[in-house]
């Protein structure tokens, strides 16, 4: 049985906060790829990362040892909305879709009501998004962190509040509320080149990866030389 955050409180969601913070740098967010668990070692029991199934729908792919205490089975598989009591699953699920489209990060501040054997208890759920291998925004490094005794299983819990922080990518990039543009950056411009200049261009330069074609020469010295000579022999 997993040892409960009692004095620590809920320090293991800053920890994967910075994590995250750090490996992201400027950019909007880090790689699925990038996460390594000897990074959030001392968190790990908390974390889990959720694959984005359907809008609105993430499913647990990884899960600490922790979440599986709270539901009192292996969570691996189950949706995120398996900790959530049907009156709050909505409000979850709409911020699942937030989190992966503005992006943003957000915190969720949740409590389990006492009952027979269950007392009460208060728990925070941390969500991150990632980029999967082929660049979309369908992953989430997450923290659920329960205090206190969870008592019999399983332990599902109420949205008390949450917290959503648009991602903001590098300090130049304003921060712009879901659904409008983001402005692209201004280009340089460039003095267009010489009709000639632009010929030649297009004749040495590749399209795309491709490799150069190169000229065509032909060995014959001219243009009225046979390709073939007949000889003919009386022997």
């Amino acid at each position: 049985m997993t040892q409960h955050v009692s004095n620590t409180g809920f320090s293991p969601i800053a920890q994967v906060e910075a994590y995250w913070e750090a490996l992201r740098g400027t950019r909007l967010m880090p790689s699925r790829a990038e996460i390594d668990p000897r990074g959030i070692e001392q968190a790990l029991e908390y974390s889990f990362i959720v694959e984005r199934i359907a809008p609105g729908i993430a499913r647990l792919r990884i899960a600490g040892s922790h979440l599986s205490d709270l539901m009192g089975m292996e969570v691996r598989g189950m949706p995120l909305t398996s900790f959530i009591t049907p009156g709050s699953r909505r409000q979850v699920s709409d911020t699942l879709e937030e989190v992966f489209e503005t992006p943003a990060a957000c915190t969720l501040h949740l409590h389990s009501e006492e009952a027979s054997g269950m007392p009460a208890l208060d728990a925070r759920m941390l969500l991150l998004p990632l980029k999967s291998d082929l660049g979309d925004v369908s992953r989430l490094l997450g923290v659920l962190i329960a205090v206190g005794d969870p008592g019999r299983s399983p332990r599902r819990f109420d949205v008390v509040r949450s917290s959503l922080r648009p991602i903001v990518n590098g300090a130049a990039t304003p921060v712009v509320k879901t659904g409008s543009k983001v402005p692209e950056p201004e280009k340089p411009a460039l003095r267009k080149p010489a009709a000639a200049t632009q010929e030649k261009r297009k004749e040495r330069e590749p399209a795309g990866f491709a490799e150069p074609r190169a000229a065509f020469r032909t060995e014959t010295p001219r243009k009225d030389a046979p390709y073939l000579r007949l000889v003919k022999s009386d022997d």
